[in-house]
């Protein structure tokens, strides 16, 4: 059954390894390389998004061959999915530039 109180918000959408057309969604400016599971919860977090469900083993669905994941955020009033996904990017990225990767 479809959740329609939670967005999903995939590991691929940050990948500044892959293309659009694989599957990332926010500018290569803003994404990062091979991001992992825990970076994104963590961003999460810090961007003010608690994680309802964290899957690491789900694959996404244009690269089904490569095990990727996925958290589950709840959605906010007002909110759309692309301003969910820039708020988790800065953060991501800001996590990035602390440990100095």
């Amino acid at each position: 059954m479809k959740d329609y109180e939670h967005h999903i918000i995939w590991l691929d959408y940050f990948n500044k390894n892959l293309s659009k057309g694989k599957g990332r969604r926010i500018n290569k400016s803003k994404a990062v390389f091979d991001p992992s599971m825990d970076e994104l919860v963590e961003a999460a977090r810090l961007a003010g998004y608690e994680p309802k469900d964290v899957n690491d083993n789900a694959r996404y669905p244009r690269r089904s061959y490569t095990r990727s994941g996925y958290i589950m955020v709840e959605k906010k009033e007002g909110i759309n999915k692309s301003t969910v996904l820039n708020r988790i990017a800065e953060a991501l990225l800001q996590i990035r530039s602390r440990r100095g990767k």
